[in-house]
């Protein structure tokens, strides 16, 4: 295959800026482009080099934030100032192009659990990515009777997508949001971290679940140390994660 058939240019059409440094892109979607939700997208920009010869391009995985049925793709970034992919990204505007390979990748989706009662989806920073994706997807809400949607963030601002998980709960949704704020207390927010939170009570008092082995799937994405700590606490409650064969009740994904 010619390696400039393995990618498609497209377009952004437009861009939603949450907070200082924060930032989300929905861009035109390659022909033939599927994914599942949960799944993830290596996207390119060029770069000019010295001497004028043709542009490098840098590539990067965002997870995906659009439905799998959307006719745009969306993605949810940070700026990493000393970084070299994510301040070229954040300069981007409407027009301006972004390459999308044209395979998804990942195992990170709902196919990693046998279904259970209650689907709990546990990120922080811009792990909320995928499980935006889920949320838009019609068939988590036909294998779940419950989701628990927990976000935490540093900055009550950082709360990005708080209205699109609200018009769901507004519109009949059984949807728990749990919000958590570390370094500056939020309204309707807990404030600390989301293991001590959990470890606590206050995280399933807040969502008025408890999690059990028998009714509850664990997907978690975020910060590798939030995910240490998690893992070990739902390890001692019996949680596990699933293997080739074995389905599991929790599912880890590493994502700053």
């Amino acid at each position: 295959m010619n390696p400039a058939d393995r990618y498609a240019r497209e377009t952004i059409l437009d861009r939603r800026d949450w907070a200082d440094g924060l930032f989300s892109l929905r861009c035109s979607r390659p022909a033939g482009f599927r994914f599942t939700a949960g799944q993830f997208a290596r996207i390119g920009v060029e770069v000019a080099v010295a001497g004028g010869g043709s542009p490098a391009t840098i590539w990067r995985p965002y997870s995906l934030v659009s439905s799998a049925d959307d006719p745009c793709l969306e993605f949810f970034s940070v700026i990493a100032p000393q970084g070299e992919f994510s301040p070229r990204l954040a300069d981007m505007q409407a027009g301006d192009s972004l390459l999308i390979d044209r395979t998804a990748y990942g195992f990170f989706t709902l196919e990693r659990f046998a279904d259970g009662r209650d689907l709990w989806l546990i990120a922080t920073g811009t792990g909320l990515a995928p499980f935006v994706s889920m949320l838009r997807d019609t068939t988590t809400w036909s294998r779940y009777e419950r989701v628990i949607i927990v976000h935490g963030v540093r900055y009550a601002d950082n709360f990005a997508y708080a209205d699109q998980f609200v018009a769901l709960v507004n519109a009949g949704r059984a949807l728990r949001y749990v919000r958590c704020s570390t370094r500056e207390r939020a309204a309707d927010a807990l404030h600390g971290r989301i293991p001590v939170l959990l470890e606590q009570g206050e995280l399933e008092r807040a969502a008025a679940t408890q999690l059990s082995i028998e009714h509850s799937r664990v997907m978690i994405c975020g910060n590798p140390g939030m995910i240490r700590s998690l893992r070990q606490l739902l390890e001692t409650r019996g949680f596990r994660i699933g293997r080739r064969g074995t389905p599991g009740q929790m599912a880890l994904e590493a994502y700053w």
